[in-house]
């Protein structure tokens, strides 16, 4: 008998965790902070050359005062995901109370050939 409890309360518990778990990450999601300096990042010669086009996906350290502390790639191609880091490392956001962690997609397109 004891072995059925446990089995029965193991999946409830993982539910009520899970369910614990999704509305944090959703607040989280709706309360990114405001970027007030943007620097757009420099297209890579080698990607133009290639034509390489994508989205890198990045997450920003964002300090309470605004500066961009650290930047981790999540995605992306890597001839892309350098000029992406140190185009968003130099961004800065709006103060706040604390240290945050902003999700970042900057997208590149090859322009026209020269």
């Amino acid at each position: 008998m004891r072995m059925r409890l446990v089995v029965f309360a193991l999946p409830f518990t993982l539910c009520l965790a899970l369910a614990a778990i999704s509305p944090a990450q959703e607040s989280s999601s709706t309360d990114m902070r405001k970027v007030v300096q943007r620097i757009d990042p420099m297209y890579p010669s080698i990607a133009k050359r290639m034509n390489l086009a994508g989205t890198v996906k990045l997450i920003a350290v964002v300090a309470p005062d605004g500066k961009v502390k650290h930047v981790e790639p999540v995605g992306g191609s890597p001839v892309l995901i350098q000029a992406a880091r140190d185009a968003v490392a130099r961004w800065k956001y709006a103060p706040a109370g604390a240290e945050s962690r902003e999700p970042i997609e900057v997208h590149f397109n090859p322009g026209p050939q020269d």
